[in-house]
């Protein structure tokens, strides 16, 4: 069996897992959320007036209203859904699954009239495949500079916006043949609107592969695997072998408006009662995560997103680290964070896995100490406990709007709230 077809036997096994299914809707939610919250940022207004300027056949919806061809909706959309950098992540291939997936998922979904709950199989299916894909290219991969999120997500879009399409097994061999020569981005644009306009691209090359493919499109079958082919060309280490159980379970939902490196540190501390006199802070890391986000002094509130010192000390000094309103350049030149910031240490332990952290706090009555684990399992109703704190927080009196929407799977409810 070729790669590819064990990827996607073990993607389409995941649509009978029950946990598997849930936890996809709470994905969806989530995904929802972020785009609709993140419809009016920088990044979203420049690629929709781009699309919208430019026209075309209305087939699907954009995060900030009006309809576009489904392959311009997918590119906004993942734009619109990243741009806030508050979607889910999976640790196995370090990547944001749903938001290039899902995107493409509602484009080619709306485009063909499937149902809300069609949408949201083909995501589960992509957002494994992705997962999956992730793992095939591997750390060596994301290491040399290659963003997951938009090369690993340009193969699990193709995977749901060809499920979608009503592709068979042929065509959607061809569809990621075809994605294999387009899937791209660079982690250089981390700190930029180029990071979420990946998810975008990744989007839209997903549904462009599903589309051709649909019309008889062929590719070179060995595209990802042969010679000269993506594998070949894209730094990738990673296994072709991989377990057989649904790997979205496991996927981590951020409950901090951060970089999810910081995410095991805020957990950790939220453990702790909060002293009010610290002499020193000590956060231990995975060796990765100090090339990520360790800004040491951070000026504005986007470099707060990436600074273990300073999340450390706002969230120490009751700043709701799960606002979006908290990362400002105010923050950033507050007199007592700096205070509280200067007495933190980041040290890099490589027995850590890269979801852990371990933080250690001196006080005068002694020392306090906390690990978490971002992998340890979270007992679904909890989870989903949180991710509704989540959109209530974004989206305030809608939230019940879109609860309800998914509830009903009432796909019509969901693009008007979009």
């Amino acid at each position: 069996m070729s790669t590819i077809a064990s990827i996607l036997r073990a993607s389409e096994a995941a649509l009978s897992s029950v946990e598997a299914r849930q936890v996809m809707r709470l994905s969806t939610v989530d995904w929802l959320a972020c785009g609709i919250a993140g419809r009016d940022e920088p990044v979203a207004q420049a690629v929709r007036t781009m699309v919208t300027e430019e026209g075309g056949t209305p087939q699907a919806t954009l995060f900030g209203g009006g309809r576009v061809p489904a392959r311009a909706a997918a590119l906004v959309n993942g734009s619109a859904s990243h741009a806030l950098d508050y979607d889910d992540t999976h640790f196995a291939h370090i990547g944001h699954p749903s938001v290039a997936v899902l995107s493409a998922a509602f484009a080619m979904g709306e485009r063909v009239g499937a149902s809300l709950e069609a949408v949201v199989d083909a995501g589960l299916m992509g957002c494994e495949a992705s997962v999956r894909f992730g793992l095939l290219f591997g750390r060596a991969h994301y290491q040399v500079g290659f963003h997951q999120t938009a090369t690993a997500g340009a193969f699990g879009a193709t995977v749901a916006a060809g499920r979608l399409a009503g592709l068979d097994g042929a065509a959607m061999t061809h569809a990621l043949a075809t994605v294999s020569t387009r899937a791209s981005g660079l982690k250089s644009q981390f700190g930029t609107m180029g990071k979420p306009f990946n998810a975008g691209i990744a989007a839209a090359n997903g549904v462009e592969a599903a589309l051709l493919a649909a019309q008889g499109f062929t590719s070179n079958p060995q595209a990802l695997e042969g010679v000269n082919g993506f594998l070949a060309t894209h730094h990738t280490d990673g296994a072709a072998e991989q377990s057989d159980r649904p790997l979205m379970v496991s996927v981590s939902h951020k409950f901090h408006a951060c970089c999810h490196g910081l995410h095991a540190t805020l957990e950790a501390l939220a453990t702790l009662p909060r002293p009010t006199d610290v002499a020193a802070i000590t956060i231990a890391t995975h060796p990765r995560w100090l090339t990520v986000c360790n800004i040491p002094a951070p000026a504005s509130g986007l470099q707060l997103k990436f600074s273990y010192r300073a999340i450390a000390a706002a969230a120490l000094l009751g700043h709701d680290t799960a606002a979006l309103t908290t990362y400002t350049d105010a923050l950033c030149a507050d007199p007592a964070l700096i205070a509280l910031r200067e007495r933190v240490t980041v040290i890099a332990d490589p027995a850590l896995q890269e979801t852990e952290a371990l933080v250690t706090l001196d006080t005068p009555e002694g020392t306090l100490e906390a690990h978490h684990d971002l992998d340890a399992a979270l007992p679904l109703d909890h989870r989903e406990a949180r991710v509704r704190a989540k959109v209530t927080a974004l989206l305030g009196e809608r939230a019940d709007i879109l609860w309800q929407a998914i509830t009903t799977n009432a796909m019509q409810d969901i693009l008007r709230l979009m």
